[in-house]
């Protein structure tokens, strides 16, 4: 885990908000709201890819428009929280009204909008696509949706995630690389939730393949024997059909490579397994030639798979 120097315990005004804010997450237009002057405190935790920021201001409207966004970007989702006051956000044709103990997830590579009408303090994760074992065609379909805190699954998580955003400070150690990605582990359980609840409102059966498919896929990790023939078999379709499945996103051995470096850079991390060989976390994941896996790690997240552990160790 990492300080970060644009952590402000005392109230900024709008044009330092504004510049501390785009450089800690994206770009952003913020613009006041009924003509109070705008006063905003912000405090960040990062813990390797993921950002978590407890905002707290008057109110105020952030956009993130069209122009702000280039191809080149880094495309991240943003988890936001709300803690008190109100929130509304759109998104993709959604339009999602927070309120205290409501969650909602929406997409920086997409144009959105997140008003605050009065005082407010919400939590905000932000983290990179690939760490969502959902693609983002799939994503993108429950952006700007309310989870309520209130009902269904979000009873059991939102609570996990409204502690974690008043806890933000006791995020220290190795542990809190496990942490955080079993708060995203829960988000993605959310999200799936209602996929499949949309899913079954309105009959898909190639959309249902597909995650089927994927989910298949997530469950034979860490079988080394796991290849496109052998998705093919186990699912009764032809290897061609599996490609056209992909055909929108990563290939499907892109996909599963992914996958199996992110878990064995989570493992690598975990002070549960700090006493097994890298080797023996590569292979756990399905990679058993430990060069390759070494090169593989490397191109993916620019050091060895020994450095990165020795570097996780230290924090």
């Amino acid at each position: 885990m990492s300080a970060v120097p644009v952590a402000m315990r005392s109230a900024v005004s709008l044009d330092l908000w504004r510049s501390a804010v785009s450089k800690a997450v994206v770009p952003l237009e913020i613009d006041e709201v009924g003509g109070v002057t705008f006063r905003g405190r912000l405090g960040r935790t990062v813990v390797e890819d993921v950002s978590l920021f407890d905002i707290a201001a008057t109110p105020h409207v952030v956009r993130r428009t069209s122009r702000l966004i280039t191809p080149e970007d880094r495309r991240f989702y943003k988890l936001s929280l709300q803690l008190r006051g109100t929130a509304v956000l759109e998104q993709d044709g959604r339009r999602a009204e927070l309120r205290p103990g409501d969650l909602a997830i929406y997409d920086t590579h997409h144009p959105y909008d997140l008003v605050f009408p009065g005082r407010n303090r919400a939590m905000v994760i932000m983290f990179p696509h690939e760490l969502v074992d959902l693609p983002p065609a799939e994503v993108n379909r429950v952006t700007a949706v309310r989870f309520p805190g209130d009902s269904g699954l979000g009873k059991v998580i939102n609570p996990f995630f409204v502690e974690l955003g008043r806890n933000l400070d006791q995020l220290a150690g190795a542990s809190a690389s496990r942490l955080v990605h079993s708060a995203l582990d829960l988000l993605v359980t959310l999200l799936a939730q209602e996929l499949d609840r949309r899913h079954s409102a309105v009959a898909n059966p190639a959309r249902s393949l597909a995650r089927e498919v994927r989910q298949y896929i997530l469950d034979h990790l860490g079988d080394p024997g796991l290849t496109p023939s052998s998705i093919a078999r186990a699912n009764h379709i032809s290897t061609r059909h599996l490609y056209t499945i992909f055909s929108g996103g990563e290939p499907v051995s892109a996909w599963i490579r992914s996958r199996r470096l992110e878990r064995i850079r989570r493992d690598l991390a975990d002070p549960l397994y700090a006493d097994r060989p890298v080797s023996w976390v590569a292979g756990r994941w399905g990679l058993t030639d430990a060069a390759h896996f070494s090169r593989l790690f490397k191109a993916e997240f620019g050091e060895s798979p020994t450095a990165y552990r020795l570097r996780s160790a230290a924090r």
